[in-house]
C-alpha cells in the first residue's frame, strides 16, 4: 500500500543488459534481463487502498477499500460512487476488513464477483455478488449469497486474498488464525482451514 489515500500502477519495461541481477533472479536460461519500476499515481481520495483488480477485458480498475467498499477508477477518474459498499457488515482495522475480491472468469455473462471480509463478529465471510443487470457499475449487496464462514480466535493473520486459478477453480487464503507464532498450531493442523491455501469449485453446487 503506498498510500492510504493514493492507488499507484507499477510499471515495469525492460531496459537492457543482462547480469545486473544477482544469482537469486537467474531464469532457466541465464540472467533475466535489467528491469526498471516506476510508480505512476492513477487516482487520489481513497480510504486505506489495499487491492486492485479487474474482470479479464474489462478497462476499469476495481480498487478494494479495507473500509468495505470496491471502488472503480474508469478512464483516469475515481467515480464518486462505491461499486460495492459493505461497510455495514465490515469490521475494519489492523489486519482486518474487506480485503480483497475476485471476478468469475464468466464474469463477462454471469456477473458473479466474490468478496472475502472480516465480519463483525472478527471472523472471515467469503460471499458471492452479483453486478446489477441495468447499471455495470453498481452490485446490489442484497445479492449476497453466502459461500463459506471461518471462524477466526485472533485478530490479526485472517489472511484474505481470493483469486480464480487457470483451472478455473476458487482459491482462498486463510492465515494460521492470529496471536504469534501459530501457537494452536493451526499451519499444521488437518482439522481446522486455518492456515491452508483452499480450493473450491464454486460452479460445482450451493455454495461449493
Amino acid at each position: 500500500r503506498a498510500s492510504m489515500t493514493t492507488a499507484f500502477v507499477l510499471l515495469a519495461a525492460s531496459v537492457g543488459a543482462a547480469g545486473c541481477f544477482s544469482e537469486r533472479t537467474l531464469g532457466p536460461l541465464g540472467p533475466l534481463p535489467e528491469v526498471t519500476l516506476r510508480a505512476v499515481q492513477v487516482a487520489s481520495g481513497l480510504s486505506n487502498p489495499l487491492y486492485l483488480t479487474a474482470p479479464a477485458g474489462d478497462s476499469r480498475l476495481f480498487v478494494v477499500e479495507q473500509t468495505g467498499r470496491v471502488r472503480i477508477i474508469r478512464g483516469g477518474a475515481l467515480l464518486a460512487q462505491p461499486f460495492l459498499d459493505l461497510t455495514a457488515k465490515v469490521l475494519s482495522g489492523g489486519e482486518r476488513g474487506l480485503l480483497s475480491i475476485a471476478f468469475h472468469p464468466d464474469y463477462a455473462t454471469n456477473g458473479y464477483l466474490y468478496a472475502s471480509y472480516t465480519d463483525l463478529a472478527g471472523d472471515t465471510k467469503i460471499e458471492r455478488y452479483t453486478v446489477s443487470a441495468t447499471n455495470a457499475d453498481a452490485v446490489d449487496a442484497a445479492t449476497a449469497q453466502h459461500v463459506l464462514s471461518v471462524a477466526q480466535p485472533y485478530a490479526n493473520h485472517n489472511g484474505g486474498l481470493v483469486l480464480f486459478g487457470a483451472d478455473g477453480m476458487f482459491y482462498v487464503g486463510l492465515g494460521d488464525g492470529g496471536s504469534g507464532g501459530d501457537p494452536h498450531n493451526y499451519g499444521q493442523s488437518t482439522s481446522t482451514l486455518l492456515g491452508k491455501l483452499l480450493r473450491l469449485d464454486v460452479d460445482g453446487g450451493t455454495p461449493y
